[in-house]
Parts: structure tokens; C-alpha cells; sequence
């Protein structure tokens, strides 16, 4: 990983263009639409038995049961060492707490005319978390997706991966019952269509590879998804008085998320960039050789801000007194690290806070993994006749200019002495 040293103009629109020429250093991903189209329908048409057969092509599977046994996942749990288990229950804690502050409330609204509108927020009655298996297990990826879920109240919670026993392990501990050994666009498939061995769900979250994404992608009209996962991104805001020998180790590991991962570091101090620079040193593991780095020089903090704002990450990272203080500033980001504590590896893991965050600039418009993906709004409506002959003379006029007329007629209808029946 060698960084690439940059300076952000003082001109206007000097933030966005450096953004876009940053995030077009991103290698786009290749067209597999097609790909996993041909898989969907496969598994659309023959079911289990397109499972069966990719599983074999591409995972390398052994012909065990698709879905784990029960006991299988109890061992998987007894088999961490305590120090590992510990580590996992302190973890579920954090995001179950976290998890279950972000849960919607019900709200009613009494109008003007007399009516009453209730809001309600209602959990998905099924509901699937991907955990990738590929490179290495995730189980941190389980206990995000799974405590999210069960705070929104989701019953029925059911976790998909080629990963093993750790994956394994990590659904016990959660208490999901219900684990498919399957990975791939094919998990994707048989989890939205349903096969004789896998009841569809109504949203499907959690990181994977290009094809996992792709077929969240498709199938996105039949299952609410959490979004497209590209490659990770980092952003660390440093000024005077931050560490550089602790943004560089979070460069680092945000690097090792592998190929097409940017990492940038931002200060209006050179000096500090330079020690970043140096930090970072020549010696990385060929996952992070593969990251695309930037350390820019920005003429002040705050325009390092408004470059940040335009790249909206996935992680922000605030080092230093000036940079730390500009936190209640920041709109566009994943997810928000605040202080030379606050390092972004902490969020992957025991933080508390979800580590599906959007990527890409996502962050402009969506929002990391929370109860809310696995809950729908339906607004209850209670309008008594008093209020409904309120309404009716409004509401006719708009239905009439829209020319819909039999609406007119019924609100008109519940008029009562003013004109109805």
C-alpha cells in the first residue's frame, strides 16, 4: 500500500472534484448480472437441487446436510475457548444494547379536523442474515445482523453461510436455530424464492461478494435488502495534537479489507501527514498492498471536512482537538469515530455499533444496519363521521381535479347533513 500524497485546492468546488477523482480510483466491478441471473433462475426452476450443485461448483462442498443440525451448532459453541466466548458475549451485549435504543416507537397524531392517524412500526416475520465465508469467517457479521433483527422483534431469524464452525458457534450464541451451509448468489436465491428445504424470508441483510451483492440487487423487488456492499472505505480527519503512529495503524487495518479498499488520511498540518507517511512504512500484507491509500493536505481543517462530507464514507474518523470538536458538523458518514480511543476496528467488532455500513458515498442516502431494515411503517387511520364531513369538501375538490370521481362521491357520501346520505 503506497500512499498517494495529495493537496486540496483552495478553490471552489475543490472538495468535490477530489472527491470524485478519489472515488473513480475505485476499480468498478466487473458485470456479473448475467451470471447470477442464470443462477436465480436456476434455483427459481429446480430448487434444492441447484443448491446441491453449486454448492459443489463453487463452495467445494462435502455433501453434508444443507442445513446444520442442531447439536452441530451447540458444539460449535462449546468448542470456543472461554477467553473467545467471552469476547463474542461482551460484543452481543454491546450491539444488543446498542441495537435495541434504535428501535422505532409507535406514534399517534391527532389531526385538526378530529381524526386520529397511529403509526405503527412492525417487525418482518421472517428474516435472513448473510455472513460471508469466503477469505475467512465473520462471525462479528452474525451477531450484527442477528441482534439487529431480534431487537426489531423479528420471530423467526435464519442465518446462511459457507463458513464454518465459528460462524456456527456465533449463531448458538445468538440463539438462531435455524443455519443453511449455503453461500453464494444460490444463498441469495433459495432465501427470497424459497425451496423445499428453505422458507423464503421477507429481507435478506449482510455483506458478500460481488455475486451475493448482485443477486440482493435482483431479487431487491421480492425481499427488502440493507443495500449494496462494495468495497470499504476510510476516512480520517486528523489536526494538531493527534496521533500519527494511530492513524496509520487504522489505515492499516482498514486495508486489510483487501482489494479495492480506499483509505485517506486528511490534515491541513503536513508535518503530520509526513509522520503518518512514515508510520505506515514499507512492509504490508498483500491484502492491504491491494488498498488504495491517499494522505491529503488540506489548507484547513474545515475544508478537510467539506472533502470528508463530499467523499461521505463509510468510517470518519476525528483525531485531534480541532478535527474532534467539528463531530455535531459531520452529516454524511457510515458511521462516526470520535477521539484517539475511537478507532474504527473497535465498530467491526465490540463497539456496540453496526458494522454494515454503506459504502461507495452510499452514506449520502442510507444508513448502516439497524432494527429499522427488518421493520415496516403502516399507518392506522381512524376518522369518526364528525371529522370525516371535515375532510370530505377537501379531499372531493383534490379527487375531482384529478379526475378520479367515484373518490369524490366517497368522501362525499360520509358527509352526513352536509351533503351525504
Amino acid at each position: 500500500m503506497r500512499p498517494e500524497l495529495l493537496t486540496l485546492a483552495q478553490t471552489p468546488g475543490a472538495a468535490l472534484a477530489l472527491a470524485a477523482e478519489l472515488r473513480a480510483r475505485v476499480p468498478g466491478p466487473e458485470s456479473v448480472a448475467d451470471a447470477v441471473a442464470e443462477i436465480v433462475a436456476d434455483v427459481r426452476r429446480r430448487g434444492d437441487a441447484a443448491l446441491a450443485e453449486y454448492g459443489r461448483r463453487f463452495e467445494g462442498e462435502s455433501g453434508e446436510p444443507a442445513r446444520v443440525p442442531p447439536a452441530e451448532l451447540a458444539a460449535a459453541l462449546t468448542a470456543l475457548t472461554p477467553d473467545l466466548r467471552t469476547a463474542l458475549e461482551l460484543a452481543r451485549a454491546n450491539i444488543e444494547a446498542v441495537a435495541a435504543a434504535g428501535v422505532p416507537a409507535d406514534v399517534d397524531v391527532l389531526l385538526p379536523q378530529g381524526h386520529r392517524v397511529r403509526l405503527r412500526e412492525l417487525a418482518v416475520d421472517r428474516a435472513a442474515i448473510y455472513a460471508p465465508g469466503g477469505r475467512a469467517p465473520y462471525p462479528s457479521t452474525v451477531l450484527m445482523g442477528v441482534m439487529a433483527a431480534r431487537a426489531a422483534g423479528v420471530p423467526d431469524v435464519v442465518v446462511c453461510s459457507p463458513g464454518g464452525a465459528l460462524i456456527h458457534a456465533a449463531c448458538a450464541l445468538c440463539g438462531v436455530q435455524e443455519v443453511h451451509r449455503i453461500g453464494g448468489a444460490q444463498a441469495i436465491a433459495a432465501l427470497a424464492l424459497g425451496t423445499a428445504t428453505v422458507a423464503p424470508v421477507d429481507v435478506v441483510v449482510g455483506p458478500g461478494n460481488l455475486y451475493v451483492q448482485e443477486a440482493k440487487r435482483q431479487l431487491s423487488g421480492l425481499v427488502g435488502i440493507d443495500g449494496f456492499a462494495g468495497p470499504s472505505d476510510l476516512v480520517v480527519l486528523a489536526a494538531a495534537g493527534a496521533d500519527p503512529g494511530l492513524i496509520a495503524l487504522d489505515l492499516l487495518a482498514q486495508a486489510e479489507h483487501g482489494p479495492g479498499t480506499l483509505v485517506v488520511a486528511l490534515c491541513d498540518d503536513e508535518g503530520l501527514l509526513d509522520a503518518v507517511q512514515a508510520a505506515l512504512g514499507a512492509g504490508t500484507a498483500a491484502a492491504q498492498e491491494q488498498a488504495l491509500c491517499a494522505l491529503v493536505t488540506t489548507p484547513t481543517v474545515e475544508a478537510g471536512l467539506a472533502l470528508a462530507e463530499a467523499l461521505a464514507p463509510e468510517h470518519l474518523q476525528l483525531c485531534g482537538p480541532e478535527a474532534e470538536a467539528r463531530a455535531r458538523s459531520v452529516r454524511r458518514a457510515g458511521c462516526l469515530f470520535v477521539g484517539p480511543g475511537a478507532g474504527t476496528a473497535f465498530g467491526d467488532y465490540v463497539a456496540g455499533s453496526n458494522h454494515v455500513l454503506p459504502t461507495g458515498g452510499a452514506a449520502r442516502h442510507a444508513s448502516g444496519l439497524s432494527p429499522r431494515h427488518f421493520m415496516r411503517r403502516m399507518a392506522e387511520v381512524r376518522i369518526e363521521p364528525a371529522a370525516a364531513a371535515r375532510l370530505a369538501p377537501a379531499g372531493s375538490l383534490i379527487a375531482e381535479a384529478e379526475g378520479f370521481a367515484a373518490h369524490a362521491e366517497s368522501m362525499r357520501a360520509r358527509m352526513g347533513d352536509n351533503g351525504g346520505p
